[in-house]
């Protein structure tokens, strides 16, 4: 059986449990670019990560996917080793067949929900609205664009049906105004910038966008999961991870 580009994203990433190695035969390591800047280019780094890690310490398991022509996207949590439990997202772009980039933004998975008992990973996983991809992924990039990057604040209710919003941010709860305080904190309560726009991924209903910012001040990959329905945004998941200075990094292709 022939599996989806998606499918077999999900099987490399479970493969970091399992430890089974057919699933990274999807990868061309003669072009391989990797973005993770803390894993060195090519498949030996990916290898050697893996067999670091403690198999009684190590999980993966893919709460969605979802591909997007040449993309394939999963997100996923995971306990790996001495890092412990943590929340990703994976993207891989794709070539005859064979993997030839990857991205991933990762965090430490909170120890309780939020407030308003949602989890990183919990809610809705069903993709839907096949036909209405093209316009989810418009929608999602004017609302990055507008109101997370331009910051047109009164322009948001427009995104969401009622002020309805179902949240997964470990920060704040469900609804645009919690949704609204977070975007006008200031630095000490957690300063958030969007300031590009690199990537909007999605197929059907789902739609993730990969951009970059400042969280206090600090470089942040801001990877934004978006849940639609009806051409209103119904649901979102998000992972930031801090950008690390060039001097740490183990490879030179960026996050992005």
């Amino acid at each position: 059986m022939h599996l989806s580009k998606a499918e077999r994203t999900a099987a490399i990433t479970r493969s970091i449990a399992s430890g089974e190695r057919l699933p990274i035969a999807s990868f061309d390591s003669r072009k391989y670019i990797q973005h993770n800047v803390h894993i060195g280019d090519g498949l030996e780094p990916i290898l050697a990560f893996m067999d670091a890690l403690p198999p009684e310490r190590t999980r993966a398991n893919v709460v969605r996917l979802f591909e997007d022509g040449d993309y394939s996207i999963v997100h996923a949590d995971y306990e790996l080793g001495d890092w412990g439990p943590m929340v990703g997202f994976e993207v891989h772009r794709w070539e005859n067949d064979r993997i030839v980039e990857h991205w991933d933004n990762l965090c430490s998975t909170p120890p309780e929900t939020n407030s308003s008992g949602h989890t990183m990973t919990d809610g809705e996983t069903e993709l839907s609205e096949l036909d209405r991809t093209e316009q989810n992924r418009v929608l999602v990039q004017h609302f990055t664009s507008e109101v997370l990057i331009d910051r047109k604040l009164d322009g948001l209710s427009r995104f969401f049906h009622e002020g309805k919003l179902i949240q997964h941010s470990p920060h704040y709860g469900d609804g645009i105004h919690a949704l609204l305080h977070r975007l006008s904190c200031r630095r000490d309560e957690g300063e958030l910038r969007y300031e590009r726009v690199h990537r909007i991924l999605g197929q059907g209903n789902m739609v993730l966008a990969m951009s970059e910012g400042t969280l206090d001040y600090k470089p942040t990959a801001l990877y934004d999961l978006y849940r639609l329905s009806a051409g209103f945004i119904s649901e979102h998941w998000e992972i930031f991870q801090e950008i690390p200075p060039f001097s740490e990094w183990q490879n030179e292709n960026g996050k992005f």
